[in-house]
């Protein structure tokens, strides 16, 4: 089932009947395949790496699915008459996004802009660059906006070190630099939860998760104290990997940093899982992928293993982790968050 925008997006599919598209950030349902209905070939980025995993079972000679911050080289260079953007959640990640759609199209080539109303979509002709035309409202459907404008003049190269923002970070550990791209949540300033995290860290070694990496302060804090480490670093979001990425490099210290929705692309067990888990809202779909997470980390670790969390005191973490670990170890707490230390 399409999603509302996706919905919106198909009944103007008219707009690039014939083209080549490239569609970027797109949510998780195969717009991108029921295009090609229409247009002549579909190239789909993902930002989302669970969006990525939905659609690509769908590709074919017509149909490319890739998955990062930007295509990969073997597209790098590509050009596309038609470009369609799904306006992103964190607002400051939409001028890069426009950026990127500018870098692939031809000379006069149409952009597609589509969000809920609800999701600042509205704010699109503040934001849209200057080597667009001014965006033009095309429809209003399913609490959705559509937006079109052209490109009009040569657009600046996408530099990604042109996006990232770094600055100096004090740790328990030491101080550290970290290197966050647009759209990857930071303060500039360590937050309440991962300070008591790593003011209290058991004894690590070995093999070690850092589950939901962001970018990366959690892994450049355990390898400042614990070098001998052998650290994997997951995430979801495409731009979180890649600030893990830089921010590794800007400290000289090495991990692995790859993709994962869950456990599912991580292979192994592991001496240790580190998180401060991306699971905040309160949603009881939230708290079914949470209850996932604490589960699928028990079969991941080696005998002895160490699993170490920080979460908002208020979520129900207890009684999950009591049933798969058999007890609840709580190391550290304050009036906000507690920290969880089991062992397998």
């Amino acid at each position: 089932m399409l999603t509302n925008p996706s919905q919106i997006i198909i009944r103007n599919s008219d707009e690039f009947a014939g083209k080549n598209v490239l569609i970027i950030n797109y949510e998780s349902d195969d717009l991108a395949n029921q295009c090609l209905e229409v247009a002549k070939q579909v190239t789909a980025l993902a930002l989302d790496f669970n969006h990525h995993l939905t659609l690509s079972p769908h590709k074919k000679s017509h149909l490319r699915c890739y998955f990062g911050h930007q295509l990969p080289d073997e597209a790098a260079n590509d050009k596309f008459d038609c470009v369609i953007v799904y306006f992103p959640k964190a607002k400051p990640l939409a001028e890069y996004l426009f950026t990127l759609a500018a870098n692939h199209l031809v000379d006069e080539g149409e952009i597609l802009i589509v969000g809920e109303n609800k999701g600042g979509i509205k704010s699109v002709a503040k934001l849209l660059p200057q080597f667009f035309t001014p965006a033009i409202k095309i429809d209003n459907a399913r609490h959705c906006l559509l937006y079109r404008a052209f490109l009009t003049q040569t657009p600046p190269i996408l530099d990604i070190n042109n996006w990232v923002s770094q600055y100096p970070l004090s740790t328990p550990q030491g101080d550290i630099v970290i290197c966050n791209l647009v759209g990857v949540f930071s303060e500039k300033k360590l937050d309440q939860g991962t300070e008591l995290l790593l003011s209290n860290l058991a004894g690590l070694s070995g093999r070690t998760l850092d589950f939901g990496c962001g970018a990366g302060v959690i892994t450049v804090a355990l390898l400042k104290q614990y070098p001998q480490l052998d650290i994997e670093c997951v995430d979801i979001n495409a731009m979180a990997l890649a600030s893990c990425q830089l921010t590794l490099a800007a400290n000289n210290m090495q991990a692995k940093v790859y993709p994962s929705d869950g456990f599912s692309q991580v292979e192994g067990a592991f001496d240790s899982i580190i998180s401060n888990p991306p699971f905040h809202d309160g949603l009881d779909s939230t708290f079914a992928i949470a209850n996932d997470f604490v589960k699928q980390s028990a079969q991941r670790l080696h005998k002895n293993g160490v699993w170490q969390i920080v979460a908002n005191r208020h979520l129900p973490y207890a009684d999950n982790i009591a049933n798969t670990f058999g007890n609840v170890n709580i190391s550290a707490e304050n009036n906000k968050y507690k920290v969880y230390l089991q062992t397998n």
